[in-house]
């Protein structure tokens, strides 16, 4: 009978064979997860032995993450700016640099109670982030994805907080509705970023949320043209751009109409924000 250090071991060695980012990380996730423990108390029952049974899950699990299956899709929860969020395969998985954004957000509005947009919410945790930090706001949000909406229902309920999600192509859903913020992360990737992307992304995170049209600009070219309709005199908004769109973004929305814009970093150095401010006097 193996110890649960001997186990990790065991695994680790199994997942470096098979060429899987973070090995070690990921067995510890995934048999933390299986164990129904914390990852850091795993390290207090290092000499336990475990039984064959205590193994059975963590063994299916640990095939798939060594095929590339992603490690947030297999606990199916991913911990996100003080919310916890189930995570599908229909919808990405919240990173770090979305986790700045919002940061850079809450730091930067009121919480006063406007109306604040979330478009391309996927997994709803720009959303649900935001009223969690800030309850007296008024958040709504869309997305494409019947599957995604629904998912970011759950995931409200799950964090106890209001949010009004509705499915439909970006801002349609709100017609006839003014907002003070708006926040987007949309699909920024260019078909050939695309196939050139980490494999274990491009195998099992839906396309629909990676690529925005040939070029990855076609989101932004959309918004620039279709959100003053939406806006209040003074909007904010505030989105995720791709690492190389900082000036191809800032050209999309040079026009009379937005004010400000600015291109702001993430903790490596990258252009990964881009703001501006909607004035039409």
């Amino acid at each position: 009978m193996n110890t649960l250090g001997e186990i990790l071991k065991l695994s680790t060695a199994y997942l470096e064979q098979r060429s899987i980012l973070k090995p070690r990380l990921s067995a510890e996730r995934l048999l933390a997860h299986s164990l129904k423990m914390k990852r850091l108390d795993l390290y207090v029952q290092f000499d336990r032995p475990l039984e064959e049974e205590e193994l059975k899950t963590y063994r299916q699990l640990l095939k798939q993450r060594g095929q590339g299956v992603p490690v947030e899709y297999l606990t199916r929860q991913v911990d996100f700016y003080g919310c916890s969020l189930e995570i599908t395969p229909d919808v990405l998985i919240p990173r770090p640099e979305t986790e700045i954004l919002l940061d850079k957000v809450c730091g930067m509005i009121q919480g006063e109670p406007v109306n604040v947009l979330d478009l391309c919410t996927g997994s709803g945790c720009l959303a649900i982030g935001l009223k969690k930090r800030l309850p007296d706001l008024q958040v709504f949000a869309s997305d494409f994805s019947a599957e995604a909406v629904q998912l970011a229902e759950q995931n409200a309920k799950r964090n106890e907080v209001l949010v009004d999600f509705r499915q439909g192509d970006l801002l349609a859903p709100f017609w006839g509705m003014k907002f003070r913020y708006v926040l987007c992360n949309p699909p920024y990737l260019s078909e050939a970023e695309y196939e050139q992307i980490d494999k274990e992304v491009r195998l099992f995170e839906p396309k629909l949320a990676l690529v925005g049209g040939k070029e990855g600009d076609t989101f932004f070219k959309r918004l620039a043209i279709e959100l003053p309709a939406y806006l209040e005199e003074g909007a904010h908004l505030f989105f995720e751009i791709g690492a190389s769109q900082g000036e191809i973004v800032r050209k999309i929305f040079d026009l009379e109409c937005w004010r400000k814009k600015s291109v702001e970093r993430d903790f490596a150095g990258h252009p990964r924000f881009f703001f501006c401010q909607y004035c039409t006097t």
